[in-house]
């Protein structure tokens, strides 16, 4: 019996010896493949982030505009006919702040360079009153972006109309139709009518009418007043072009603007990741919960630059291990948007400053809105102590003065006038600067706050 053993002990050593499959190699080749695809991910989610932030961020011309179609159409034939023909033209974009006024130009400038006849034959010069604050700073500036520092050079100019008419003259070639015409930009245009004499103004709408190179200027302002801002001089010299926009377009097409914000281009690296991107984008704007918060946005303010912000901190919140928007992300984007930022500070205030606040509160619902002084809200005070005498403990009056102060430091309230050197600090007449929603809204996330000082709050009259 004993030879019939052998081969069943043959065949286990051979089994020995055969290699085996190891258990772990899949589970690394798995792990690479979840490595590289998390890898891809994360790079389809920054780019995404990138090019979703320089959209919100930077008013870049990318789509096509909304409900501002016929602005358009106008200011391009404009331009083009200054690029084109070599003819000079002035005109305002006038509107609300927010209203798209940046973007439309923008878009115009971005369709213009694409152009085989305009390309490489349009000087910009883009100047804001809010940083160029005088004529002297504006010329210099105007000087850098035309590069004419070394043409210039230490040359002394008698007025400043002589000066610009220089930097035109050294930009001219030919005559009209060949020379290369130049857009000046006026950003915050009303702040540049503050100038002395308004003399850039003159100068650059004198050039526009005048048979020299070919010019056109564009202002933007958020004042529908701005014409009678104008010196006569130079509104008489001014082509009374004026492009309005008002924020015109319904709910409706506020939900596409919101759905084609949202979307990434055709040209996105990562096609899938687009694609899934984009669908996601358009369940988003048939959801109710985020129609919801759109619409009180919308209610709100129809401004582009507020979507752009409740849209900006969404997507920040895009993560590879949460790649997708969902409604819940936009509802807290909306909740951060919307925090207002002096209830928060009433987060931060003493119990004492507390009931100061609300001491204010019930002196407003009792005298319908009417100024109080500090020795009334004092009053009002003790009243409430008096009542709660066993839960509250009674300030000294220099510490209840020390508390109203620090509120009058953080400008939750304000002085009528300024007081007077010899004023008493007790008797000057003040007003609250937040209204009873803000302070109920406050008190109700207000950490620890006592039962009777909410109480108090809630009662509709300081006696009761």
């Amino acid at each position: 019996m004993r030879p019939l053993s052998r081969p069943s002990s043959a065949r286990a050593a051979a089994s020995l010896r055969e290699p085996r499959m190891q258990p772990m190699k899949p589970s690394a080749m798995s792990k690479r493949k979840v490595k590289d695809s998390s890898a891809e991910s994360a790079e389809s989610i920054s780019q995404m982030q990138k090019i979703l932030r320089e959209r919100f961020c930077h008013h870049c011309a990318a789509g096509k505009l909304a409900g501002m179609e016929q602005q358009y159409r106008h200011l391009l034939e404009l331009l083009k006919r200054t690029t084109v023909h070599g003819e000079s033209n002035s005109a305002l974009l006038i509107g609300p702040r927010g209203s798209g006024k940046t973007t439309l130009l923008n878009h115009v400038l971005k369709d213009l360079r694409e152009m085989k006849e305009v390309r490489e034959n349009l000087l910009e010069v883009h100047l804001n009153g809010l940083l160029q604050t005088n004529d002297k700073v504006a010329l210099k500036e105007i000087t850098r972006q035309l590069q004419l520092e070394n043409v210039v050079g230490d040359k002394v100019f008698g007025s400043f109309a002589e000066n610009l008419a220089f930097l035109l003259e050294a930009l001219r070639k030919g005559n009209r139709t060949s020379s290369c015409p130049i857009l000046f930009v006026l950003d915050e245009f009303d702040l540049f009518v503050h100038h002395k004499n308004q003399t850039l103004l003159y100068n650059l709408f004198d050039i526009s009418q005048s048979a020299q190179t070919p010019v056109t200027v564009i202002g933007l302002t958020c004042r529908q007043d701005i014409l009678e801002l104008l010196e006569k001089r130079v509104k008489s010299r001014f082509s009374h072009r004026q492009i309005y926009l008002m924020n015109s377009f319904n709910f409706t097409q506020y939900m596409k603007i919101f759905k084609k914000e949202l979307s990434l281009p055709d040209e996105f690296p990562d096609e899938t990741f687009a694609q899934k991107w984009n669908n996601n984008a358009q369940h988003l704007s048939e959801d109710k919960t985020v129609q919801d918060v759109l619409r009180k946005l919308f209610q709100h303010s129809k401004e582009l630059r507020s979507l752009h912000s409740l849209l900006m901190l969404a997507v920040s919140a895009v993560t590879v291990h949460h790649p997708l928007l969902t409604a819940a992300d936009l509802q807290e984007a909306s909740r951060q948007h919307s925090s207002d930022s002096k209830a928060n500070i009433v987060h931060g205030l003493s119990v004492l400053e507390i009931c100061l606040i609300i001491a204010m509160k019930h002196l407003n619902e009792v005298y319908d809105g009417e100024p109080f002084n500090f020795q009334m809200v004092y009053n009002e005070f003790q009243k409430f102590i008096q009542r709660k005498a066993h839960s509250m403990y009674n300030f000294e009056k220099p510490v209840v003065m020390k508390a109203f102060e620090h509120l009058l430091q953080l400008e939750l309230v304000q002085p009528l006038e300024r007081p007077a050197a010899r004023a008493q600090r007790e008797y000057l007449l003040m007003k609250l600067l937040l209204d009873s929603s803000q302070i109920m809204d406050a008190l109700q996330v207000y950490p620890n706050c006592p039962t009777d000082v909410k109480q108090w709050a809630a009662s509709s009259l300081s006696w009761l």
